[in-house]
């Protein structure tokens, strides 16, 4: 660490990695053929953005869960802000990360919107005057303001999703992890939550952990974590890894929608760009 300043979310500190995992193995309870995690090792950058992608039981939330002191790993470390994760420093360090479970009900524990948000900064001391203002704040984020007195249950599957990120924004952790957050969510809830996600990622210089089997949504990251086996088989950008389809099926993943229908406009006779694009980016171009 070199230098530091002070910003919304506290000090930050200028450093080149804000995680960093080394040789994490793990294995649950009774399991005797190979761990669920082996020899994992990857770092992450302050306010980059990873996604982590592969089959079921590939150890994608496992790692999740480790990172956040949920698991205890059998070997290897995991190091938050420079710090080595141990079970005496564990709630100090987990302040500093914010994890979105898939189903948002596993979360709520208040009567209301704003109860429920305001719970965990209650829990950390945080005093009324500020913890009123936060939770203004997070809920005007997320749009969320005018459900403040609703009960969590009696909204959507994208609402209670808004809901449980405005809780995490309001801790003003420094890194966010998103544990398969959008995959109850339909097509266009997952959009709407995705351009949540990035406003406040950009807003507040979060960094970002996302767990994922939607592959546009790991496409929107800086790069890809590909897991396999309960290792990591590949650490590329988003572009590189979809550009080419001749082994992502190997890997245990599947090619894009966007890049089947390239390849279909092709053989239809459009002149298309090489490479990979996204949904998005594939509709601009096919627009302009």
């Amino acid at each position: 660490m070199n230098a530091s300043f002070d910003g919304f979310f506290g000090t930050i500190k200028t450093m080149t990695k804000i995680l960093e995992i080394n040789a994490l193995t793990f294995r649950y309870e009774n399991e005797q053929s190979a761990p669920t995690l082996d020899k994992v090792s990857f770092d992450v950058a302050p306010g980059e953005w990873i996604a982590i992608i592969g089959q079921n039981g590939s150890g994608k939330s496992t790692t999740a869960r480790l990172i956040d002191g949920l698991l205890e790993a059998e070997s290897g470390t995991v190091r938050v802000d420079g710090i080595e994760l141990t079970k005496e420093n564990v709630w100090d360090l987990r302040r500093k990360i914010g994890m979105v479970f898939q189903n948002p009900d596993n979360q709520f524990v208040g009567a209301t919107v704003e109860d429920d948000v305001a719970f965990g900064m209650e829990n950390q001391g945080v005093p009324r005057d500020e913890m009123l203002l936060r939770v203004k704040e997070a809920l005007d984020q997320v749009n969320m303001q005018e459900f403040r007195t609703k009960e969590p249950a009696r909204l959507s599957g994208g609402q209670k999703q808004r809901v449980a990120i405005a809780g995490i924004v309001a801790l003003r952790p420094e890194i966010m992890i998103l544990d398969e957050a959008t995959s109850m969510l339909d097509p266009t809830g997952r959009t709407d939550i995705m351009r949540v996600i990035k406003e406040i990622k950009q807003k507040y210089s979060l960094t970002v952990l996302s767990i994922t089997h939607d592959l546009e949504e790991a496409a929107s990251a800086d790069r890809i974590l590909v897991m396999k086996d309960g290792k990591i088989v590949r650490d590329t950008k988003p572009r590189e890894l979809f550009s080419s389809d001749d082994n992502l099926m190997e890997l245990g993943i599947d090619v894009p929608f966007s890049s089947y229908l390239m390849k279909d406009l092709r053989a239809a006779g459009f002149d298309l760009p090489s490479g990979y694009m996204t949904e998005a980016e594939l509709i601009d171009f096919l627009c302009a």
